[in-house]
């Protein structure tokens, strides 16, 4: 029995806890408390629901109107979308919750619409000179409900003109418009014209319920007064950033246009804003400045100037040499030299090598008529005012045929056999020339031997004897130097050259028998001469 009094003690607390885990039947919305939202936003409500296996769900407004908005169902849950809310969903939304067919809950939520989106816009017109009668028109625009609404227009802290608009029975957003007009007296130019619009909706959450928009009273006029600033001034340094900047006074704002008068008279259209920056100036951009305004209203032009001038140390902007930095000799050259700086620089164009000024000249001009192989070498501009120094160089090639050969002979053109003979041939040229030997044959003609500026004989011997030409060419022509190689006879033959030397020049008729008497017979003579000069310098000794 005992046994069995438990056993019923247990199943009643089975089934007294199962009937207090058990929920109850509820549900809610969410949000729960009264909704207000603007025209345009999204709003969405939600029904929960708690305590029931498979609920279904109904939306409705209170007065049977359109939902305005989707709805989805959930398990447990049901969901309404107003994307985006307008006038129409101005209403108490009812969810119903049916659990079974016997449960069903129900609960509703109020939202309430309103439209006050902008700020009001105002239109003044004409905007024109004082004592001439204005419209001031402010402009509300999407208002709702539009039966709330109270406009303002005032002038400064004066009162103009209210309206409100409390007899209207909108549904939907609106456009409301407030207008007055009055004669501005001339104090009245500049001052604030202000429209307040207000949507004091009762017990309405919401803000800004007041919005205000103002406007100056102002009379179109102008460009007047016009001028123009450079920062960092009239003179700026070049690689400085130049800002010239235009101020007018104008209303409406004058429209203005930069110019610049080039050196060929011609105008350059630079910009259309008020401020022309120019970073890095150069020297190029020195000129005249003009910026011209125009109020497209009162159809009135205006322009102001300014002179710039950029400073700095001269750059060399061109070095040259007409009609070419290489050329043949008898050509006519001219070699310029051109540069920019403020102050003007002064100009100095010379050939280094010199060591004194070719100029200096104006025009940084040297003209070389018939230009010879002397002028030819590197050639120095320099520019310099207070500010500095500019340098450039140049290099005048000046090409020519060989010129000036000359042949030197080591020890002596007579020679005894078995000496060593160094002929040295040079010459000037440009291209430098190519020097080249040649020796006369028995037949006379003469014979290509070498090819370099000298000609080494060793251990010459008498079959070297004779004339030698040294030959200098280039493209541009040839010249040739000759040199004959004696036997070296003793003091006696070098007198008996001077003696053949002086009968041919004591009768130059007799050339063909006196030109060349047998050597055996000058011999004789010459060797009597020359031991008689002997004895007499051992006896003055």
């Amino acid at each position: 029995m005992l046994k069995e009094m438990g056993r019923t003690s247990q199943a009643v607390l089975v089934i007294l806890y199962g009937f207090m885990t058990v929920k109850a039947f509820e549900m809610e919305i969410i949000p729960a408390n009264r909704i207000v939202k603007q025209v345009g936003e999204t709003l969405r409500l939600t029904c929960n629901t708690t305590g029931c296996a498979s609920p279904s769900f109904s939306w409705r407004t209170q007065m049977d109107n359109p939902l305005g908005g989707t709805v989805n169902n959930y398990r447990m849950y049901s969901t309404l979308t107003m994307n985006p809310v307008s006038t129409v969903n101005s209403h108490d939304y009812l969810c119903t919750v049916f659990c079974g067919e016997k449960e069903k809950k129900e609960k509703s939520v109020k939202v309430e619409i309103y439209s006050f989106p902008r700020d009001p816009v105002i239109e003044i017109s004409p905007s024109s000179a004082a004592a001439e009668p204005v419209t001031v028109t402010c402009k509300i625009l999407d208002v709702y409900p539009s039966h709330y609404l109270e406009v303002l227009l005032k002038k400064g802290d004066h009162v103009l003109h209210e309206k409100n608009f409390y007899e209207d029975e909108s549904t939907n957003t609106e456009n409301k418009t407030v207008t007055y007009s009055f004669n501005p007296t001339a104090e009245d130019i500049g001052k604030e014209i202000t429209c307040v619009a207000k949507l004091p909706i009762p017990n309405m959450d919401f803000e800004p319920k007041e919005r205000v928009t103002s406007e100056k009273l102002t009379a179109n006029f102008g460009p007047q007064n016009t001028v123009i600033t450079a920062s960092p001034g009239n003179w700026p340094m070049e690689g400085d950033t130049l800002n010239l900047t235009c101020v007018t006074e104008s209303n409406p704002p004058a429209q203005i246009v930069w110019t610049k008068h080039l050196a060929d008279e011609s105008i350059q259209l630079l910009t259309k804003n008020n401020v022309l920056s120019i970073p890095d100036a150069r020297f190029s951009d020195s000129g005249l400045y003009t910026c011209e305004v125009t109020n497209v209203v009162t159809n009135k032009t205006e322009k102001a100037t300014v002179d710039i001038v950029i400073r700095g140390a001269p750059d060399i902007t061109k070095l040259s040499i007409e009609p070419s930095t290489t050329v043949r000799e008898g050509e006519n050259v001219s070699i310029l030299c051109s540069a920019e700086g403020n102050p003007s620089p002064r100009i100095i164009l010379r050939r280094k090598s010199d060591g004194a000024d070719t100029g200096p000249y104006s025009e940084g001009r040297i003209l070389l008529p018939s230009v010879t192989f002397l002028n030819g070498g590197d050639y120095e501009c320099v520019a310099e005012n207070e500010f500095g120094k500019s340098r450039s160089e140049i290099t005048l090639n000046v090409e020519y045929g060989p010129k000036n050969t000359m042949i030197s002979v080591i020890p002596a053109t007579a020679v005894k056999e078995g000496e060593t003979v160094i002929m040295k041939c040079t010459s000037s040229g440009n291209p430098a020339p190519v020097i080249s030997w040649k020796k006369k044959k028995t037949t006379g003609e003469p014979e290509k031997i070498y090819t370099d500026a000298i000609l080494t004989i060793k251990n010459i011997k008498s079959q070297d004897l004779g004339l030698y030409k040294c030959e200098a060419y280039n493209r541009f022509g040839k010249e040739e130097k000759d040199v004959k190689l004696l036997v070296q006879e003793g003091k006696l033959f070098l007198l008996a050259l001077f003696l053949i030397k002086q009968m041919q020049n004591l009768c130059p008729s007799k050339k063909a028998s006196t030109a060349a008497p047998t050597r055996q017979v000058l011999s004789e003579g010459v060797r009597a001469t020359w031991r008689s000069r002997e004895r007499n310098e051992a006896s003055e000794k």
